[in-house]
């Protein structure tokens, strides 16, 4: 009787701060096995076995792996009628082990920007400034209900890591508070462009017109992170 596909169990992630699930590191082995099926599409341990020049025994133990740590998804092959024998798989990478791989999402940014500022050098401020103002309407709708600085601070922080930045809040002082980006989340394009980070200052002084607003340290100068201080207006 032929066997519905098969799905990945429980996977074996780390979550980062939003609750965004990330795989755990791979040995050097087990990536390369994750590879192999990404390089055939879908794949049997066979086909594995023989583009990494190892046993299929060894091919299925980390395949079996990264099935659990949800890196791989598994379909059971029809068999013919009355055949025997060991379940026949077919696998392919999951959605989640995307993250994997190779990615240059950033090159191209700062690529097709350069093309954009090359026809038109003030382009880029207006592109800039759209995104700042769309992140502002999207962030004042959030914080509007939130009654007091230090509640703001903490939701912004929260915006700020569903964008990618790992951003923590806390207190600094009476009246004075802290946002920390512990990633930045468009490092390749700010490293290029300082209109990417007068973009985000003003996003924060923009939706915080409560309060003054400092960066008090950046990663483009050098620093781990970036902060900004925010003190109530007096």
């Amino acid at each position: 009787m032929d066997s519905a596909p098969t799905s990945t169990t429980s996977p074996q992630t780390g979550s980062a701060p939003g609750g965004v699930s990330v795989p755990k590191p791979l040995s050097g082995s087990r990536r390369n096995v994750l590879f192999a099926v990404r390089r055939a599409g879908d794949a049997t341990v066979e086909q594995v076995a023989a583009d990494l020049d190892i046993t299929p025994s060894g091919a299925r133990q980390h395949l079996t792996a990264l099935v659990d740590q949800g890196l791989v998804g598994a379909t059971e092959l029809r068999r013919p009628a009355g055949e025997r024998g060991r379940p026949q798989l077919r696998y392919h990478v999951t959605d989640l082990a995307d993250a994997l791989f190779p990615k240059a999402y950033g090159a191209l940014t700062v690529e097709l920007l350069g093309y954009l500022a090359d026809d038109d050098p003030a382009v880029v401020e207006r592109l800039f400034a759209r995104r700042r103002d769309a992140r502002v309407e999207a962030a004042t709708a959030r914080l509007a209900d939130q009654p007091t600085l230090e509640a703001k601070v903490s939701e912004l922080a929260h915006i700020l890591d569903d964008d990618g930045y790992l951003a923590t809040a806390e207190t600094a002082g009476p009246g004075r508070y802290r946002i920390v980006e512990h990633n930045c989340a468009i490092s390749a394009v700010a490293s290029r462009y300082g209109q990417a980070c007068t973009s985000e200052i003003d996003f924060i002084r923009t939706v915080l017109p409560e309060a003054r607003v400092e960066r008090i340290a950046h990663m483009v100068a050098g620093d781990r992170h970036c902060a900004y201080d925010i003190t109530a207006a007096g």
